[in-house]
């Protein structure tokens, strides 16, 4: 192949062609539990989180609430993955060989966010969220109570969580999507100095915690006792108000050591219950989601 500008915009296009085939492969799972937001800066300020609007009857002037401005700030994080090429194997045209790798770099794009966000989930027990709380913690403040949403083990962790309202229980916050660029001008200094070519994929985003009552984490053991209190736990969830939240679970996250046991619990049509079958009344109660990005 004739090395000139012309032909090195060329083969980019089939390399990025290449990406994009890979990046549609990919079926992340993130959107399942986490709302994207998009950035406009450098960080993003959430300091409504953790307000709960209650309507009263109109009678006389309007009560006025002064709300809690919590100091939950998400900083926006930069991510990369470079290559590079060496000049004689395109000017030997050996195309054939960069075409998986390329799909692979879309691939792993893709799925960025699911990383970061699973992350962030089984990091939520040693990790605070709005309130200042480890996200999973047995003793959220609300009102002048004390609430958990999470059961103690040794265990693989699961998550109930109920993502069918505005926000989901985690934040997907992103600045710049990921995007493939090329360093391949002829005066560039890689390409003068080591006679190669670069491409790369970058983004800018991160990942934070939104509701934690939107949101039940236990290392106990996967079964039906416990994800009976699990699910029990979310329904009693009130405000500062004590007003129900009307928080209904739909979806238990596990990794796969827990996907025989999460199965169980929730697919089976019996379940063992003091040493006799008896039907599941938990059957198809919520969706089972399993991420290999979980233990």
């Amino acid at each position: 192949m004739i090395i000139n500008q012309q032909n090195l915009n060329t083969l980019f296009t089939g390399f990025k062609a290449s990406f994009n085939a890979g990046f549609r492969t990919a079926t992340p799972n993130w959107q399942q539990i986490a709302t994207q937001i998009n950035s406009t800066t450098s960080e993003e300020l959430y300091a409504w989180l953790g307000q709960w609007p209650k309507l009263r009857e109109w009678i006389g002037d309007r009560h006025i609430k002064s709300l809690m401005a919590h100091d939950y700030t998400i900083k926006n994080k930069k991510y990369e993955a470079t290559i590079s090429v060496a000049r004689d194997n395109i000017e030997d045209e050996r195309f054939g060989v960069f075409g998986p790798l390329f799909q692979e770099m879309g691939f792993a794009a893709a799925t960025h966010s699911d990383e970061l966000v699973f992350a962030l989930l089984a990091a939520g027990f040693a990790t605070t969220g709005y309130d200042g709380q480890f996200f999973f913690d047995t003793d959220h403040p609300v009102g002048g109570a004390s609430v958990s949403n999470m059961q103690a083990g040794a265990g693989n962790p699961w998550f109930l969580l109920h993502t069918q309202r505005s926000l989901k229980p985690l934040i997907l916050q992103m600045r710049r999507n990921y995007d493939l660029k090329q360093m391949n001008r002829m005066d560039d200094e890689a390409v003068f100095m080591r006679d190669e070519y670069r491409y790369g994929i970058d983004a800018r985003l991160n990942v934070g915690f939104g509701f934690w009552q939107m949101a039940f984490g236990s290392k106990a053991t996967l079964d039906s006792a416990n994800f009976n209190g699990a699910y029990n736990a979310m329904l009693a969830f009130r405000s500062d108000e004590d007003r129900p939240l009307g928080i209904k679970p739909n979806l238990l996250v596990c990794g796969p050591s827990n996907r025989e046991a999460a199965l169980k619990t929730i697919k089976a049509d019996l379940i063992v219950d003091g040493g006799a079958a008896v039907t599941n009344i938990n059957r198809d109660l919520v969706d089972v989601l399993v991420v290999e990005w979980l233990t």
